[in-house]
């Protein structure tokens, strides 16, 4: 086998390999308090946890010590009092027991493209078949051994409905001169802010350190795609980003209070938390204030994981007459990029917009997203503003790609001498390589121009499909027709003939995924034949049998792509053709198109004689 057929078998080879892995991938607190209030707490409650002053890296805080999933998330809502929470965007409660924000429903977004569908559901408490909450507190420091609040506590509210426009303040308190109140605020989108104080009317100074986490009991469902992150994130000061995904937090150092996790400590700005895809619950301290921020595991009840990000305050000496206080922001919503820029500005959040996974090509899948977003603010379709973006992107390497087909179109022109000299020099291939090379210098072609087309596309492609894939404001959005969510794949399949077939090819074992192959998917692998044929036929029959499979084989690949990229990758394929064919005309190289088709129709008729 010549170098040549080596070479074109390990590039098919490679992107079919590439694919094929992209398709296999793109897959309850108590503040552990000092040792003499362990004890206390432990008879309160059992079961959860944040840093301890002493050991900042590390901490607990109780749960409620129910059994696993004991009741229906309904059950534990109505199980005791709460104060509404009402706003455009989200609607839920706040537990009046512990004072936890743990009832999140997602009024703007909803489980499937059918409007009747359920809310989406993100936080609830403990006690129902998913918790997932956050909470919020002091914790004693030094020798002080006076009581604060835990998840046992009953507060009481000064209002039965939280909105944008009428914060509600919680108050309760200890019976040894110390009164805690915690107001609460809620935005228009989805950021919490909990401004907790405490008023010693005692006589005896306290030491208080804040805190807050968000705790997620069991292991939720993810994509489980290498291209996504899901499971823990933050952004620590200094330390950067930090994205552990759950399966991993296991393999942390083990914590002495249990468990295991990572801590980062005195670091000042940024934020922590939990994200999922599409949605995200973070907690966002002061910016100039040092804190410890720690992601942990630990087992809960009935075994079940309990994963928690937390921030642990530097302590405050609480003089008798005086008044402290601690104010923490909580997202706790969809990551809609223009919510996220709004925060990270206003707020001054380091580097909010991290919490959407941009990924390494944060510098072009950022701005791709900005560019699709201010054209669908035009045209009011996301899919009409990928096909324009698609035409920018042309027009922007318009002359690089000119170059590339004109370099291709002379590559054509000459190949009839090229074949002479692979023929004449066919047993001394230092000569061939030779004479070639000045063939090419004296044409003035470049022979490895025509890759550069592709070179080009290929971070776009990425970034496209991140943006696709990431973004929020793509989930559900529709285009035409039968396609009503762009990031999902192309749900018209034609081995069922759309449907009217009852059965579903992606029981098949193995190659199920790539059998529900849609509408869009058969166009982009026309498009890709087209373009492919609009070249001369190589002269090699492997070759000729790999150039005529690829199209097919790409067809299955990105059978199950996000719509979205598949209707980008069809008009590429087309506006490259039209591209090509001029640039060949204008170069008096001769389009191969009809003459290729042709070619095979005659291939298949000399075949049945």
């Amino acid at each position: 086998m010549s170098g040549e057929h080596k070479n074109l078998i390990l590039a098919i080879t490679l992107s079919f390999l590439i694919l094929l892995g992209w398709q296999y991938f793109f897959a309850e607190p108590v503040v552990q308090p000092p040792a003499q209030q362990a004890t206390q707490q432990q008879q309160q409650t059992a079961d959860s946890a944040v840093p301890a002053p002493a050991q900042p890296a590390v901490g607990g805080v109780p749960e409620s010590g129910a059994p696993v999933a004991a009741v229906s998330r309904e059950q534990a809502i109505a199980a005791g009092g709460r104060i509404a929470v009402d706003t455009p965007k989200i609607g839920g409660s706040i537990a009046l027991t512990g004072g936890r924000i743990d009832d999140v429903s997602l009024r703007a977004y909803r489980e499937t493209v059918d409007p009747n569908s359920k809310n989406i559901v993100l936080l609830s408490p403990a006690g129902s078949p998913h918790p997932y909450y956050a909470d919020f507190g002091w914790v004693t420091g030094g020798n002080d051994s006076a009581a604060v609040p835990t998840p046992a506590t009953v507060w009481t509210a000064d209002a039965e409905r939280l909105t944008t426009a009428a914060p509600v303040t919680l108050t309760w308190s200890n019976g040894q001169g110390l009164v805690f109140r915690r107001v609460i605020a809620v935005d228009e989108d989805a950021m919490f802010t909990v401004t907790d104080s405490v008023e010693n009317a005692g006589e005896t100074p306290v030491t208080l350190h804040p805190w807050s986490l968000v705790s997620r009991r069991g292991t939720p469902k993810t994509e489980n795609f290498y291209l996504l992150h899901e499971g823990m994130i933050g952004v620590l000061g200094d330390e950067g980003l930090r994205e552990i995904k759950y399966a991993d937090l296991a393999g942390k150092d083990a914590l002495p209070t249990g468990g295991n996790g990572v801590a980062f400590g005195n670091v000042t700005g940024g934020f922590v938390g939990i994200t999922d895809k599409y949605w995200a619950t973070a907690l966002i301290p002061g910016q100039s204030t040092p804190y410890t921020g720690r992601f942990s595991l630990r087992s809960g009840a009935g075994n079940q994981p309990v994963y928690q990000a937390d921030v642990l305050g530097g302590a405050q000496e609480l003089a008798p007459g005086s008044r402290i206080e601690n104010r923490v922001h909580l997202f706790a919503g969809a990551k809609e990029v223009a919510a996220i820029s709004r925060y990270q500005d206003e707020l001054g959040i380091k580097n909010f917009d991290r919490l959407i996974d941009w990924g390494w090509f944060y510098f072009i899948t950022r701005p791709m997203f900005w560019l699709i977003d201010v054209i669908y603010r035009l045209v009011g379709n996301f899919g009409v503003a990928i096909l324009i973006v698609t035409v920018l992107v042309k027009l922007a390497f318009l002359p690089l790609a000119n170059r590339s087909y004109a370099s291709m179109a002379k590559m054509k022109a000459v190949q009839p001498e090229m074949l002479a000299i692979r023929e004449r020099y066919k047993e001394d291939k230092v000569k061939q390589q030779q004479a070639l090379m000045d063939l090419y210098k004296k044409e003035k072609i470049n022979p490895i121009a025509g890759c550069w087309p592709m070179l080009v596309q290929i971070p776009v492609f990425f970034a496209l499909y991140k943006v696709l894939f990431i973004t929020i404001e793509m989930r559900h959005a529709p285009f035409f027709g039968w396609i009503k969510d762009l990031s999902a794949p192309d749900p018209l399949p034609i081995l069922t003939l759309f449907g009217l077939i009852p059965w579903d090819p992606s029981q098949v074992p193995v190659l199920g995924p790539f059998l529900i192959i849609g509408l869009w998917p058969v166009l982009m692998g026309i498009t890709m034949f087209v373009q492919m044929k609009m070249n001369p036929a190589p002269p090699d029959p492997i070759q000729q049998t790999m150039f005529t499979w690829m199209p097919i084989l790409f067809t299955f690949m990105l059978a199950s792509f996000p719509a979205g990229l598949v209707i980008y990758w069809s008009w590429n394929n087309l506006l490259s053709v039209l591209q090509q064919g001029y640039i060949m005309r204008k170069n008096g190289v001769k389009i191969e198109l009809w003459d290729n088709l042709r070619a095979m129709f005659r291939k298949k008729e000399a075949t049945r004689s």
